[in-house]
């Protein structure tokens, strides 16, 4: 047999429902963290598998940064704290209101902080893939943050991704040079528990949008009405 072949590779239907049941129970998680540490070694396997999330040209332009100290968190939160009531002057009315109550960050909760950031000088000016579609190198950083997300979730391990943040704020917390791009700052830890659907879903922010009424065929928004797929399709 090749070497270079897998063996062993298919996936057992056990296996197969374990990678859904993971899929469709991660949430991102905002105020159920317990101060629980998390152990070296189980860190150790979220941070593996982020970096063997795929990457254009196999570039691997991500790093990681582990926040653990406090002082370091509560910059982060002050910086949080400063766009967060920015951002709720963008709604209006009703909207504004809904929004301000609303628990979007567990960083100080969190027993960690983990900022993924894309390298985008990784590996050269030209890469194999990135010719055409240059942002291609942050996709793949964020491919990375969704590998530490569901490698978490079956750890049984909570991830809050923060994105209320500027990026030159993150930097100034975390030390990062200004040629580096952060991709997410992470709240990670064990949790109380996991909700049922996402919150922003059970608070009424929005529906979550039917997969039949996303999915097209060979055309943008091309369907000729005899596509048997839909009749599968929630």
């Amino acid at each position: 047999m090749d070497a270079t072949i897998q063996e062993n590779a298919d996936f057992s239907p056990a296996e197969r429902d374990a990678v859904y049941k993971c899929i469709f129970s991660r949430r991102d998680v905002r105020g159920q963290f317990l101060p629980d540490s998390i152990p070296d070694d189980v860190l150790a396997r979220l941070l593996e598998a982020a970096h063997h999330a795929p990457s254009v040209g196999f570039m691997q332009p991500w790093d990681f940064i582990v926040v653990r100290d406090a002082a370091v968190k509560r910059e982060v939160h002050d910086a949080f704290q400063i766009a967060h009531r920015e951002a709720a002057e963008m709604f209006a009315g009703e909207r504004q209101e809904a929004y301000r109550p609303l628990k979007l960050e567990g960083i100080l909760e969190a027993p960690i902080g983990i900022c993924i950031t894309c390298d985008r000088s990784r590996s050269g000016p030209v890469v194999i893939g990135r010719t055409h579609q240059p942002e291609m190198d942050l996709y793949s950083a964020v491919c990375a943050v969704q590998n530490l997300w569901l490698a978490a979730r079956a750890e049984n391990i909570g991830v809050g991704w923060v994105s209320i943040l500027r990026h030159d704020d993150l930097r100034n917390a975390l030390g990062i040079p200004a040629s580096i791009q952060p991709i997410a700052y992470l709240c990670v830890g064990y949790v109380s528990h996991f909700f049922q659907k996402p919150e922003l879903e059970t608070a009424g922010w929005l529906p979550r949008i039917r997969l039949g009424d996303v999915v097209w065929f060979d055309q943008w928004h091309g369907r000729s009405g005899a596509e048997t797929l839909l009749a599968h399709l929630r």
